[in-house]
């Protein structure tokens, strides 16, 4: 039993058990590929694939047990890379970070400044996804902190920890009809078209779900990633806007109106995560703790470290 063939069986559940990208993602033949899952099955003794001919359809139960093994095992391999790389080069190396757009575009900015300028010889690598994609990317080794809403939270393999709270604002031009009423209700909102973000995107979860509440149908009349193609749209009349209060800018937006929705919309949470028993150089600790200086070190490392047989490691002072 070799690494190559743990690395095998991690890719074939990755990439759907088409041998084709498992080749093509470890540089390396489809018949080699199958070489060293036959080699493996004929040393343990038993089928590691469900098979329709030459082509694998998933994984029988010992594959899957092998599967959680090797995933551990690969992880632990690279620690080891970490641990020493973390010692050689401690104030330098890369840090991979992915976020939504919204969080890159309004609430890192600061965060990277100070960070950056605590380690100027770190090389900060910003990756922008969906939710879902920054925890695949999280799970699959692809990216170093994940930061997003509340779905970091719901996995198990991820450590996740509170960034901020933040709630959604309304947003029309001056003189709206919207600005003359004391208070906004759902009601007053569905009597108008609507732009806000894309499902699955910076809250728009509780958006719709306070509007099933109520019983409403909104008109929502455009979707986006993007909190500026949102503030561009309602400028141009097209809709009402509802978006993330942070991304309104006083002096940026005076053209606009900000009418508060906390009473309409629940809060959000922004969460920060790490896989679990993945190993971090001292920077990506650091980085943390400036994104929630309430939190210790120590406090990450233990959450990290919390399960399976991964040791707990030495805490560095930084």
């Amino acid at each position: 039993m070799n690494f190559q063939q743990l690395k095998i069986i991690r890719e074939a559940a990755r990439c759907h058990f088409n041998l084709t990208e498992v080749a093509n993602t470890l540089y390396t033949s489809q018949s080699g590929v199958s070489r060293h899952i036959k080699e493996l099955e004929d040393e343990l003794g038993v089928e590691l694939f469900i098979r329709r001919g030459k082509r694998l359809l998933g994984m029988t139960e010992p594959g899957k047990a092998l599967l959680t093994m090797a995933e551990r095992i690969l992880t632990e391999a690279n620690n080891i890379r970490r641990l020493a790389d973390n010692f050689a080069n401690s104030d330098r190396g890369r840090l991979h970070v992915s976020t939504t757009h919204t969080q890159a575009r309004y609430a890192l900015p600061g965060i990277i400044k100070e960070f950056r300028t605590q380690y100027p010889q770190v090389q900060l690598v910003l990756h922008q996804g969906s939710p879902s994609e920054i925890v695949s990317m999280l799970l699959n080794g692809e990216t170093d902190i994940g930061l997003t809403s509340e779905l970091m939270a719901d996995y198990e393999e991820i450590a996740a920890f509170p960034y901020y709270s933040w709630h959604h604002a309304i947003l029309v031009p001056r003189g709206h009809p919207l600005t003359e009423l004391p208070t906004i209700t759902l009601e007053d909102l569905s009597a108008w078209p609507l732009v806000t973000y894309q499902s699955g995107l910076t809250g728009r979860t509780k958006i719709d779900a306070a509007f099933a509440m109520a019983d409403i149908e909104p008109d929502i009349v455009l979707s986006a990633q993007d909190s500026d193609v949102i503030k561009t749209y309602v400028e141009l009349g097209l809709g009402v806007g509802i978006l993330a209060d942070m991304a309104i800018d006083s002096v940026k937006d005076s053209n606009l109106v900000r009418i508060n929705a906390e009473h309409l919309f629940p809060a959000n949470t922004a969460w920060f995560g790490l896989k679990k028993g993945k190993f971090q150089p001292n920077f990506a600790w650091r980085f943390l703790q400036i994104c929630n200086p309430s939190l210790a070190i120590s406090d990450i490392q233990a959450q990290v470290f919390a399960t399976g047989e991964v040791q707990t490691p030495l805490h560095y002072e930084i």
